[in-house]
């Protein structure tokens, strides 16, 4: 069975809009905590793990140079069909493993429906809500430390 959305470039799988809605998503998400989303997209994952593949986008990304240390990234691999969440020091201190396994098996679900946008912007969120119970926004010192757009590569 082919799945032709399969053989597009990680950036046209999406369309204008749903990359909004992704964007707009992240913006809402990032204005209840001090903690920073990042979505990075790619069409194949050149290593075996998804987790390693993000940690490493993670660190590319220079996402562990967030003040609270409180940085999260979406990684999704279309071509290879594989998704991970890899989060900064500060925050697997507070959530554990088990939090981002549930929320994973979540958006499973919506991209077995290809439906990736609202997966995608329902999961960012959820990963919101949960930065806000252990990092909330401070309007007198949270700045946006990273971009709010998403992250495409090969």
């Amino acid at each position: 069975m082919a799945f032709p959305m399969f053989s597009k470039k990680p950036e046209d799988v999406l369309t204008a809009a749903e990359k909004e809605q992704i964007v707009n998503a992240i913006r809402q998400a990032e204005s209840q905590t001090s903690g920073e989303i990042r979505v990075y997209m790619e069409s194949h994952n050149k290593y075996v793990d998804p987790v390693d593949r993000a940690a490493e986008i993670f660190y590319k990304l220079k996402m562990e140079q967030t003040a609270e240390r409180n940085a999260v990234l979406l990684y999704i691999a279309l071509k290879d069909r594989q998704m991970a969440i890899f989060g900064d020091e500060g925050i697997y201190s507070r959530t554990g493993k088990a939090y981002w396994d549930n929320l994973v098996k979540e958006i499973l679900q919506h991209f077995n429906k290809k439906n990736f946008a609202a997966g995608i912007s329902e999961y960012v969120q959820k990963i919101g809500a949960g930065l806000h119970h252990h990092f909330p926004y401070d309007r007198e010192t949270d700045h946006n430390e990273l971009p709010d757009d998403i992250a495409f590569g090969n």
